[in-house]
């Protein structure tokens, strides 16, 4: 498998009052220490200066009445837990992310009060009330429980896997899934995301894309070799994803994992955009490009059309 604010100017504060014995009166660093900070009237207030100071890369978005910075540091915090991270201490989390530990940590505790991530000791853990986050997006889009049973057919017929996915940026995220045996090394389901220059599905929704933002996404686009047959010059791939939008489906065969074929039709809306796809994935070995043209792909068609009368019907 797009994206004018201010700069916070520098708030210095004033203590009023006697001071403690052991708090210097001299002005605090720009990273106060965790004495100073816990013994300071204005803790809170060193705290959020140095969370918006934490980045000062032009690229990333200021503070404003369209950006709540905290709000996107929350969800950077949830999106660094993965596969890779099940679990992760306050420094880790710091580092993965980019914030100060005061920042982090600050994070951690909300959504640990809110019940999105638990703690074992020093370790940090998403928590199943995260579903809910993604669920709301799957349930905001009821016919794609209705479309879980056509799917369900199709793998039946065919033995064969079948998916539904959106587009977000470069890839694509599964919206359904309907395995019938495991033909990937990667481990599939709702919410996983793949490439979408390599991938049948992502060729589909990007064939799909009007011409300008077609041409956007291309040329911001870094098109990955998963094996030696991944298509990686953007002229190229701009051919195909012509081709594909004017055959109305896409066959890939061993661009994204060594073995594995893949055929994919569009899903439209009432409008006629194409808002999804949906894919049937097998063995490269067992099913020839024959095979899936002859026999797979018109029961692909069939169940698409199906669905595509589904979401009209939602409408």
């Amino acid at each position: 498998m797009t994206h004018s604010w201010f700069k916070p100017e520098r708030i210095t504060s004033r203590q009023s009052g006697p001071v403690a014995p052991e708090v210097k009166t001299k002005k605090p660093s720009r990273e106060p220490s965790a004495k100073v900070l816990a013994n300071t009237p204005d803790a809170a207030l060193s705290i959020v200066q140095d969370e918006l100071s934490a980045r000062s890369d032009d690229s990333v978005p200021r503070p404003g009445d369209a950006y709540v910075q905290s709000f996107a540091r929350g969800l950077a915090v949830l999106r660094s837990f993965g596969a890779q991270t099940p679990a992760q201490t306050l420094s880790e989390v710091a580092a993965n992310t980019g914030l100060t530990r005061a920042g982090a940590r600050r994070i951690l505790l909300t959504l640990l009060a809110l019940g999105y991530v638990t703690n074992e000791g020093r370790l940090f853990r998403l928590t199943p009330k995260v579903l809910e986050l993604g669920f709301a997006y799957l349930t905001s889009q009821p016919f794609w429980t209705q479309a879980q049973p056509v799917m369900e057919s199709l793998v039946e017929q065919l033995r064969q896997s079948s998916s539904a996915a959106v587009l977000d940026g470069n890839e694509v995220v599964y919206v359904v899934r309907v395995p019938a045996h495991k033909i990937m090394s990667i481990n599939l389901g709702v919410g996983s995301r793949l490439p979408a220059h390599c991938s049948s599905m992502g060729r589909v929704l990007l064939a799909g894309l009007p011409d300008v933002q077609l041409e956007q996404r291309l040329s911001e686009m870094t098109l990955t070799a998963y094996t030696p047959q991944t298509i990686v010059d953007h002229d190229r791939l701009r051919d195909v994803l012509m081709q594909v939008r004017a055959q109305g489906w896409c066959l890939v065969r061993e661009e994204l994992e060594p073995g594995l074929v893949s055929v994919a039709a569009p899903i439209r809306d009432i409008n006629g955009r194409v808002v999804a796809a949906i894919n049937v994935s097998g063995s490269a070995d067992k099913a020839s490009a024959s095979h899936v043209l002859d026999v797979c792909l018109p029961k692909l068609l069939a169940a698409a059309s199906r669905i595509n009368a589904l979401l009209g019907a939602a409408h």
